[in-house]
């Protein structure tokens, strides 16, 4: 938190399990602790006035809206403002739970585990959600896809796995392990909720998107018997074909990309190693794949081709395009749709509550 003229540094905030402010100065601290006593939930300074003596605070939960605050500081008095979701406080919603998990080399993996409401913790349906990236992280707070899942039933796991962005140690310690350290951390959790008994290992599904695409396409080939099913959205299936279609103005993220996961354009057999495409005849469960046809990162050949593999080895998938789409889904109608879609397939597969998909007003999903 800086100030705009004096350009001082009053606060920083660190985000680990969950976001903390630290004061630098004593003005600032005696305030923070001040107005960390009006709302219990994680508090964060929004926006200040130039002067920085007018301040609009947040108040955020993970199990309901986030409330908001104009804050003077000169009589330090908070006033109200508003609720961002007033008609979240209509429902009794699960709390997204830190828990950490050994790897089986012991680092130790940052994750949430956020369980349904009102339902035994015990032996659940669960659903792996992998976060995107992968040099991206999962946070503590109110997550829309968390509530959704978990109040169909599913105990919701999300990982952290090495190379997400935790902070440097553990984001490099992914590299050179994207696809194959990656990996092993999702399935060390996945053996961990067994092992709590909090998962039923019958009845367990993967999704994501983007590089959460890609390692639900990655689980799906390397452990057939673990998932019940997948569902992906825009995931890369030959990581060589990724890195080509790069665009020029991208060149040092290229090289970063490269020098994080490995040559797979110059090594043919680092690549066949690491994409999905090459291991699509492992693919035994029901999987659920969408797609942008404008997507400018994960071309949607990609998807295409892996679709075209599965279905000759066999498989069932059922492959949703959405021609006004790009690298995710932007558009709510097209959310909706893919997430009724999503949530049939996880209720046959595992068993969770859903309502019967029809079709959604607006939605452009095409069937291929």
């Amino acid at each position: 938190m800086i100030d705009l003229r004096s350009h001082q540094v009053h606060a920083v905030a660190f985000d680990d399990v969950k976001v903390q402010w630290h004061a630098l100065d004593h003005r600032t601290q005696r305030e923070f602790e001040k107005l960390s006593h009006l709302e219990s939930a994680v508090f964060n300074v929004e926006a200040t006035d130039l002067s920085n003596e007018r301040w609009i605070v947040s108040f955020a939960r993970d199990n309901a809206a986030t409330s908001f605050y104009f804050y003077d500081r000169k009589t330090q008095t908070p006033q109200f403002l508003f609720k961002d979701q007033p008609q979240l406080s209509d429902f009794t919603l699960p709390e997204m739970k830190p828990v950490t998990i050994r790897a089986r080399d012991g680092f130790e993996l940052l994750s949430y585990l956020t369980l349904p409401v009102g339902v035994s913790p015990k032996r659940l349906p669960l659903v792996l959600v992998v976060h995107g990236g992968p040099w991206a992280r999962d946070d503590w707070g109110y997550d829309p896809n968390t509530q959704w899942l978990a109040n169909r039933g599913y105990a919701v796991l999300q990982v952290n796995f090495r190379g997400s962005t935790v902070n440097e140690v553990y984001m490099n310690a992914g590299n050179g392990k994207i696809g194959t350290g990656t990996d092993d951390d999702l399935t060390d959790a996945v053996q961990w909720a067994i092992a709590q008994e909090i998962a039923d290992p019958r009845r367990i599904a993967v999704m994501g998107g983007s590089f959460g695409g890609y390692s639900t396409l990655r689980a799906l080939t390397l452990h057939p018997d673990m998932y019940a099913c997948g569902v992906e959205e825009v995931g890369p299936a030959d990581m060589a074909t990724l890195i080509h279609s790069i665009p020029d103005y991208w060149k040092p993220v290229k090289k970063r990309w490269l020098r994080r996961i490995g040559d797979v354009v110059a090594d043919p057999q680092l690549n066949e190693k690491l994409s999905p495409l090459f291991h699509a005849d492992a693919i035994a469960a029901p999987l659920l794949i969408g797609h942008g046809l404008n997507d400018p990162r994960v071309k949607i050949e990609q998807s295409e081709k892996i679709v075209n593999t599965i279905r000759k080895n066999g498989g069932k998938v059922l492959f949703v395009v959405y021609p006004d789409e790009g690298h995710g889904f932007a558009r709510p109608e097209n959310n909706i749709d893919f997430a009724g879609r999503a949530e049939e397939l996880l209720h046959e597969a595992i068993g969770g509550r859903f309502e019967p998909w029809q079709k959604v007003p607006g939605a452009t999903g095409e069937l291929k």
